[in-house]
């Protein structure tokens, strides 16, 4: 038990790390513009991949029909984040639309 406890917590210490680092580092020296622009990129980038595959996939081939519960409720969770901007919201209905679908 305690080595799960040593390997949360170096892994803590680690993420923290590299984290305050690039942090530090990105304070000492001025960042171009072109790379400044090109990092806003990656957070929407890494939750398109993170994301679309448990959309589109189901048992490893693509899924586009209505029987995916899954896709009907992230486009039930696009359309709430479109109109009304509430990130919680967004998750409440989606989630709530995937719970409802699946128990069909």
């Amino acid at each position: 038990m305690n080595d799960i406890w040593l390997t949360m917590l170096l892994g803590g210490l680690i993420t923290f790390g590299m984290r305050f680092s690039l942090i530090y580092l990105f304070g000492k020296f001025e960042i171009p513009e072109a790379l400044r622009r090109a990092l806003h990129y990656i957070p929407p980038a890494v939750f398109s991949a993170i994301i679309f595959p448990e959309l589109f996939l189901s048992d490893g081939a693509l899924n586009l029909s209505l029987a995916n519960a899954k896709l009907l409720a992230g486009l039930l969770a696009i359309v709430v984040a479109w109109f009304s901007r509430n990130t919680l919201l967004t998750i409440l209905l989606g989630m709530a639309a995937l719970f409802l679908l699946q128990s069909l």
